[in-house]
């Protein structure tokens, strides 16, 4: 008999998380399942040139390194591993495990999935020359790994909430057509994905917590059942919290609005419901699932250029005006220009500070351009000869560097039918993981009326005194989630807060598009401001590269705010 229950966890939600995490879960408590979460479009670029210069790599090396911590222990407690850290080249870790497994006599039954790398086909794609170009599978390739026996199943590109799905498709035997049960699966491996984001990471309300139970949040875990629904939660006797406000924030991360696609089903975020259900406890329930779409998507990283940047210090007052001649001057030294130079500030003036830093304006010049030589040392360089010929107080956070090279993510779109995805069996045998049988295309559901507001007095305050907030990347794009306790400040933040008051609120957003949309179930809206963050993380110039912190800088921004909800 099926039991009615799969214990899944989460030990990585990036590559360089907690490295001690796999032994944290796996000893903390009771698990099925144990998943990992390497994988982002930033990390297959480095993936992709780690294997251009040694084919045999291509995949994240702590998870070894983890492995070999605790192998022994995750066949000891009957824990198997699913994880994406195949990167670029999930059969040479799968090999790499084997290995492992043999030199630590530890018999272990290794599986991987594959086909989602499309390069050797770019051309014939449309894709150009790019560096990686990986489409993402979904998960029935993983459930295939694990009927077949497999301890440990290694990926390459797969949705990142496949690491869960893939699990209860094997362990509850849903089918394609299962689409409530797998979006339920979906939302609860979105919840996972990211690890201690879920259990108390990077919350807004953070300082509502006691400083001690934040300081070494356990990861998360959640209790899968048939339906698709999920308990989230973790380990007895961990650090952190799960609760309502925990399981919102990372359900709002880095997505768009209320259809959550996925090449196995479309989940609907307007649908779902959180419930408390004891201490460290969600229950995650109701989502209602659809037909994916006949697309899947590919993450494309190509070589953008090459890029430098110089940090000067001004200190004291007259900040504008140092500025203005320290510009001046190292533009004026720059021969050929760089074909992007952006020049931000990171401080205030504060001249009666009573430190030195406390006192200092920190001046970046960041520069892009194809060649290297325009970027190399002639630029840092070039800052370096005005040392003794600037502003008073000139010095440098750092000294001269050659620059290097960043690569720009595109995302593209390919048929289902022509990205074959392989399930490669612990004995070796190949199975095709057929696409899915049945497709709809994505589109955007109506708008949802914004609800009335009673009138009344205003006063002039943060939007975080009514909104929690989280944000994130998806390329160039920056996604903010912002939720509210009370259903009162819920209809408030999603009658106020329309693509307009956002541009206001966030002037570097005064000529993008910019996208609200409403997710009343949740208490939310979800602001999508395209192009915030250029090209993406890495060749944007912008301070804050992934948008991490753009929610908190909304939640710092005045408007006008019903007295009743301060």
């Amino acid at each position: 008999m099926t039991p009615p229950v799969l214990r899944v966890g989460n030990a990585s939600g990036f590559y360089g998380d907690r490295r001690a995490a796999v032994r944290e879960m796996l000893e903390g408590g009771p698990l099925d399942v144990l998943t990992g979460d390497y994988l982002a479009e930033l990390t297959m670029l480095i993936l992709g040139r780690d294997r251009a210069r040694d084919a045999s790599r291509g995949w994240a090396r702590t998870f070894l390194a983890q492995l070999e911590e605790c192998l022994g222990l995750a066949r000891d407690r009957g824990v198997r591993l699913v994880v994406n850290a195949g990167g670029t080249n999930p059969a040479g870790l799968a090999d790499a495990v084997r290995a492992l497994a043999d030199r630590l006599g530890v018999p272990t039954a290794v599986a991987h999935v594959e086909g989602d790398d499309l390069l050797p086909r770019a051309s014939e794609l449309g894709f150009g020359e790019p560096i990686t170009a990986n489409a993402y599978l979904g998960a029935f390739g993983i459930a295939e790994c694990l009927r077949a026996g497999a301890d440990v199943v290694v990926t390459g590109r797969v949705t990142d909430a496949s690491l869960v799905v893939g699990p209860g498709i094997a362990h509850f035997g849903w089918g394609q057509e299962d689409h409530d049960a797998i979006a339920g699966a979906m939302a609860c491996g979105h919840v996972l994905e990211c690890g201690t984001q879920a259990t108390g990471g990077n919350l807004s309300a953070f300082d509502e917590h006691p400083l001690e139970q934040l300081l070494h949040p356990g990861f998360p875990l959640a209790e899968l059942r048939a339906d698709g629904s999920s308990v989230i939660t973790k380990h007895p006797g961990t650090g952190g919290v799960v609760d309502v406000d925990t399981v919102t924030a990372q359900l709002l991360y880095e997505i768009t609005g209320a259809r959550y696609a996925g090449p196995d089903a479309v989940a609907r975020f307007d649908t779902v419901r959180l419930t408390p259900d004891g201490p460290d406890r969600v229950l995650l329930s109701g989502v209602r699932g659809e037909a994916p779409p006949p697309d899947v998507k590919v993450c494309l990283n190509a070589l953008g250029g090459h890029r430098n940047e110089v940090t000067f210090v001004l200190t004291g007052d007259r900040i504008q005006a140092k500025a203005a001649l320290a510009r001046a001057q190292f533009e004026a030294t720059l021969d050929p220009r760089p074909a992007e130079l952006v020049w931000s500030t990171v401080g205030v003036q504060r001249p009666d500070a009573d430190t030195e830093a406390g006192a200092s304006v920190l001046l970046r010049a960041q520069a892009t351009d194809p060649s290297a030589d325009v970027v190399g040392r002639a630029f840092s360089g070039a800052a370096v000869e005005m040392a003794l010929a600037s502003y008073p107080g000139f010095h440098l956070t750092a000294p001269p560097g050659s620059g290097s090279a960043y690569g720009v993510y595109t995302p593209a779109y390919v048929p289902q039918t022509a990205v074959p995805h392989v399930a490669v069996l612990p004995d070796g045998t190949r199975v095709d993981v057929a696409p899915p049988a049945v497709t709809a295309p994505l589109a955007d559901l109506p708008a949802v009326p914004a609800p009335s507001v009673e009138p009344g007095p205003t006063r002039r305050a943060p939007l975080g005194a009514v909104a929690r907030a989280r944000s994130g990347d998806k390329g160039g794009t920056a996604n903010i989630g912002l939720w509210a306790r009370t259903d009162e400040g819920a209809a408030w933040l999603a009658a106020a807060l329309t693509p307009d008051v956002v541009r206001e609120l966030l002037p570097e957003a005064a000529e993008l598009p910019v996208t609200v949309h409403a997710l009343p179930d949740l208490r939310a809206v979800n602001v999508v401001v395209e192009g915030l963050l250029g090209q993406g993380v890495a060749a944007s110039t912008r301070f804050d590269p992934q948008g991490k912190a753009v929610g908190e800088w909304l939640r710092g921004r005045e408007l006008e705010i019903p007295e009743a909800l301060l």
